[in-house]
C-alpha cells in the first residue's frame, strides 16, 4: 500500500463512495480540471496516479512547473462516473495544495533573484505530517530548495542542542568527528556564536531571527573568518521583508511556505 492508497482509504474505508455508488454503475463520463486562478502548477502527476487507482485516465494539457492562467483547462479526465467522482477530491487536494506552495515559492524566488541571482528560497520541516515529501516536491518544482527532508539527511545544530551541550565549538567538533559526508549547519542567535562556529568551520551558519541590518554585518564577519561558509537566514521572514535579506544570504528559509500558504483554487467539472 503506497501513499495514494492510504489517502484514498481515508475517503473510502471499506464501504467506498456510498453516494456515487448508489447512483451509478458503469456509466461513462468526462471531466475537465480547471484553474480558477493564475498559478504555478504542481501535483498533476500525483492527481494522475489517483485516477489510475480509481480506474480513470487523466490527460494533462500542462506539466508540473508550468504557469497556468485563470479558466485554463489543465487536464481532462475520462472513465466511469464512479472512477472520476471517487478520485475527484483527493486529486484536487494534491493540485490545490502543491500549486499553492509552488506558486509562492516561485514568487519569492523571482523577487529575491532580482537582487541576488544566486540566492535560493528554502522550505523547513514545518510540514503536514504524512504529506512532507509532496510539500517539499512542490518547493523543488518551483526551483526552491527543499532543505532537509528529515533528521537523518543533514545535521542542523539548533538552540536546544546548544543549551544541553553548552559549548558551540565543542558541539561542532563532536559532530564533525561522528558525522561524515553530510551537510553540517548550525543555528546561531548572536554574533559570538556565529564567529565561534566560523572559526571551527562547517557548511552553513543559520542566522536565526536577525534583523536584515544586523544579519548583513554578521554575514560579512563570518565570510572574513571563513569565506567557504554559506549563510542561511530564517525566522520572522515574510514576503514583505524577504528582499531585505536577499543581498547577503545564500539561502532564505521560511516555515510558512509549507505550513501557512493558501491553496490555489482548481475545480473538476463534469462535461
Amino acid at each position: 500500500m503506497d501513499d495514494i492508497d492510504r489517502f484514498l482509504n481515508e475517503d473510502l474505508n471499506e464501504k467506498g463512495d456510498i453516494t456515487t455508488n448508489s447512483l451509478f454503475l458503469e456509466e461513462k463520463a468526462e471531466a475537465n480540471i480547471i484553474a480558477n486562478e493564475e498559478s504555478i502548477l504542481a501535483g498533476l502527476s500525483e492527481a494522475k496516479n489517483v485516477f489510475e487507482k480509481t480506474g480513470a485516465k487523466l490527460t494533462a494539457n500542462f506539466k508540473d512547473g508550468d504557469g497556468v492562467k485563470k479558466k485554463e483547462i489543465v487536464a481532462k479526465v475520462k472513465g466511469t462516473a464512479r472512477a472520476i467522482l471517487t478520485g475527484e477530491r483527493l486529486a484536487l487536494n494534491f493540485i490545490c495544495r502543491m500549486s499553492g506552495i509552488a506558486t509562492e515559492t516561485k514568487y519569492l524566488m523571482d523577487k529575491c533573484r532580482k537582487i541576488n541571482p544566486n540566492v535560493v528560497v528554502a522550505a523547513t520541516r514545518k510540514t503536514t505530517p504524512g504529506f512532507r515529501k509532496y510539500e517539499k516536491k512542490a518547493v523543488r518544482i518551483a526551483s526552491g530548495d527543499p532543505h532537509r527532508y528529515g533528521l537523518y539527511d543533514a545535521v542542523l545544530i539548533k538552540d536546544n542542542h546548544l543549551k544541553l551541550t553548552k559549548s558551540t565549538p565543542d558541539t561542532i567538533i563532536k559532530i564533525k568527528q561522528k558525522v561524515k559526508n553530510k551537510i553540517i549547519e548550525i543555528e546561531v542567535e548572536n554574533e559570538e556564536q556565529a564567529l565561534q562556529a566560523a572559526k571551527v568551520g562547517l557548511d552553513f551558519i543559520m542566522l536565526d531571527n536577525f534583523s536584515p541590518e544586523k544579519g548583513k554585518k554578521i554575514a560579512e564577519k563570518i565570510r572574513t573568518v571563513n569565506s567557504n561558509i554559506r549563510i542561511e537566514v530564517s525566522g520572522g521572514i515574510t514576503s514583505e521583508n524577504i528582499t531585505n535579506y536577499a543581498s547577503f544570504a545564500d539561502r532564505i528559509s521560511l516555515g510558512y511556505l509549507t505550513h501557512s500558504v493558501k491553496n490555489k483554487d482548481f475545480s473538476l467539472e463534469i462535461i
